[in-house]
């Protein structure tokens, strides 16, 4: 079988399409990757084909000429993920002439399967990949991207429909338009929906990496949606750390260990979060912490690195995490996801990209503390890590969604969704999203 994948280039939407493409290229498959050119290397190195398009810095463009509010996140994810989608798309096209892959498999934010998917020419199933927390539109009226917990009673609904409507004029309903005009130039019909909801609706298939207790009822689900469970990015290649035998040792005397991370995209300000975490912990002997710098430099962390901690530019979350007492995060997905399947509870305190609403469900769920703010202080920070260590409810409530990652084996439900579609063969889709088998020739 012959897959074509489609990453965004940024490290957290690469890491687990390389993880799938490994997997079935083991296994025989032939396997091309498109993503942008500075992530060859990564791809090469996980013995992956490789082609290029040209994203033009477009993935990590931050606004820096508006202030923070509703404009400038909507130019951000504009120039970000809508403004590539042409291009992304007219690449895709020559690669299924010139490849002929069975399937197609695509992260979420990968917005050049769109043009594909509303377009009635044959193309090749259509499998995304989230990257994120499941954005369908909320029966209870919630808008998406402000981290609103579900609506506890009809008053509730009735102000989050006001903050909808509000966030739809000023953010959702722009977004859409711009989508539509961009769709309108390839001489395609608009979306079905809000571009969020139909990301998730109009794929053949749509494969969400996590488990239904930490997400939210949304009633009746697309009958393409899948819960996978956790899909395990690629091991990095680095050696252990120097220290690692300090933190076996904590393990093995019942020390606590924290670990505080601020991702590989929105740390470029380690005063956020990293800084005020090892602050608020200095003084615990009875702790290990541990940082991570998500690649940068680790002179760029402001002030002596107190003597209970250590620091690394990466870290192997899969080997690390089994043994960590809680986690301190700005929210990523893919951490979460992680700490989460390793039965980590985890303190929480991050609003930009999506993190709102990652956040959003780790206070809800019960697996942790969600301090909802971009910068705690470091009092702030103290007092929810003491909480999360001191109260079992935490370390229950993730160890109960732990045993539930266990149930689902996501690598094995991707293999058997990919193997269901490319023998499908060819598909007609449109307007609806219903995909259409077509008839293989003899």
């Amino acid at each position: 079988m012959k897959i074509l994948i489609a990453a965004t280039p940024l490290t957290g939407h690469l890491n687990p399409l390389l993880a799938i493409g490994r997997t079935v290229a083991a296994r025989g498959d032939d396997v091309v990757v498109l993503t942008d050119e500075a992530f060859r290397g990564k791809v090469e190195a996980a013995g992956l084909r490789f082609t290029a398009y040209a994203d033009d810095g477009a993935a990590t463009f931050r606004e820096t000429t508006l202030p923070a509010g509703p404009e400038r996140y909507r130019r951000e994810f504009e120039r970000r993920f809508i403004d590539p989608m042409p291009g992304q798309a007219a690449v895709l096209r020559r690669l299924i002439a010139d490849e002929a892959p069975d399937v197609i498999v695509a992260g979420s934010m990968f917005l050049g399967v769109l043009p594909l998917l509303l377009d009635t020419a044959p193309r090749p199933p259509i499998v995304t990949v989230n990257i994120s927390f499941l954005f369908l539109e909320r029966p209870d009226h919630a808008p998406v991207g402000l981290g609103l917990p579900p609506a506890r009673d009809q008053a509730e609904q009735v102000r989050y429909a006001a903050l909808k409507a509000g966030m739809d004029a000023a953010f959702a309903n722009p977004v859409r338009a711009y989508t539509d005009g961009q769709l309108a130039r390839l001489g395609l019909p608009p979306l079905p929906a809000s571009l969020p909801h139909s990301i998730v609706v109009l794929p053949d298939l749509f494969l969400q990496p996590t488990v239904p207790g930490f997400e939210y009822d949304y009633g009746a689900l697309p009958p393409g949606l899948r819960f996978i469970g956790l899909l395990q990015p690629p091991a990095p290649p680095a050696p252990l750390p120097e220290w690692w035998p300090e933190l076996e040792a904590a393990n093995a005397a019942a020390k606590p260990v924290v670990l505080v991370t601020q991702g590989t995209l929105a740390n470029a300000d380690f005063g956020e979060l990293i800084e005020p975490t090892l602050a608020a912990l200095a003084d615990r002997d009875d702790l290990l912490v541990l940082a991570t710098t998500g690649g940068r430099p680790i002179e760029t962390l402001r002030g002596p690195i107190p003597a209970n901690t250590r620091v690394s530019r990466f870290l192997p979350f899969r080997d690390l995490l089994p043994r960590v007492s809680v986690l301190v995060t700005n929210g990523g997905y893919g951490s979460v996801s992680q700490a989460l399947a390793a039965g980590v509870p985890i303190v929480s305190a991050g609003l930009t990209e999506d993190k709102a609403e990652v956040n959003a469900r780790v206070g809800w769920s019960g697996v942790g503390l969600n301090l909802a703010t971009n910068a705690p202080s470091p009092d702030a920070v103290r007092d929810a890590v003491g909480r999360v260590l001191a109260e079992p409810r935490f370390q229950q409530r993730a160890g109960a969604l732990q045993a539930a990652f266990a149930t689902r084996d996501a690598m094995a439900g991707i293999l058997t969704a990919v193997d269901d579609l490319g023998r499908s063969g060819p598909v007609r889709g449109g307007r609806t999203g219903v995909a259409v088998p077509l008839a293989r020739s003899a």
